[in-house]
């Protein structure tokens, strides 16, 4: 398997921890968003999207990050990212969603960069901007939390897909100082998952594209 990925992104971040929590290996291929590495005709030949993560894999090219880790998870069943019982999955999706479909489009780079170029606002409008959704997103996952049994991580006592997503959220948010308190069973799903080697495998710090 071959992974076209940015260690920055929270999508490709996602796919990296699947694949740790599967221990699968994979070739890690280094797609620089920043500097627009992903509109080049070279990426544009593999990618319809133009956007990362993309996975090779038996001869295709699967794109989004969703998609990517059910693709994974149906292939490579152990360990499950996703419960057994049709109801558990639904839970786990909608937490997951969440995030990957509530608080992230309207964060990723191209939406702060659209922010910053075409609508002309400063820098610590586009931060505002970022912290705003990024907390009211996270106070309804928080809430959403709560309403379900104790658990370690954010559903049961084994990382599923709503960890893979939240991780790369946090992560994100910290990046860009959103306040975090007011959040427990949200941060301690976090902590967690961060213990584990999986997760710090895939950290954008561990990415051989890393940069400070």
């Amino acid at each position: 398997m071959k992974l076209h990925n940015y260690f920055r992104s929270s999508a490709s971040f996602r796919v990296r921890i699947a694949l740790e929590l599967k221990g699968l290996a994979y070739e890690y291929v280094a797609v620089h968003l920043a500097k627009g590495e992903h509109k080049q005709d070279a990426y544009a030949a593999l990618s319809a999207d133009t956007l990362v993560p993309l996975l090779e894999v038996d001869g295709e090219k699967l794109s989004q990050s969703m998609a990517i880790i059910e693709y994974l998870d149906e292939k490579y069943p152990a360990p499950a990212l996703l419960p057994a019982d049709a109801l558990g999955r639904a839970k786990v999706r909608a937490l997951a969603q969440s995030i990957a479909c509530e608080i992230h489009p309207l964060n990723n780079l191209r939406v702060l960069k659209y922010l910053l170029r075409e609508l002309k606002v400063g820098e610590e409008a586009k931060n505002a901007w970022y912290r705003h959704w990024c907390r009211e997103g996270l106070q309804a996952f928080e809430r959403q939390l709560k309403r379900l049994p104790a658990a370690t991580y954010c559903y049961g006592h084994a990382p599923t897909l709503a960890d893979c997503c939240l991780v790369p959220q946090i992560y994100n948010a910290q990046r860009f100082d959103v306040n975090l308190d007011g959040l427990p069973r949200t941060m301690a799903a976090f902590e967690a998952c961060m213990a584990l080697p999986a997760f710090q495998k895939a950290h954008p710090s561990a990415c051989p594209d890393h940069e400070a």
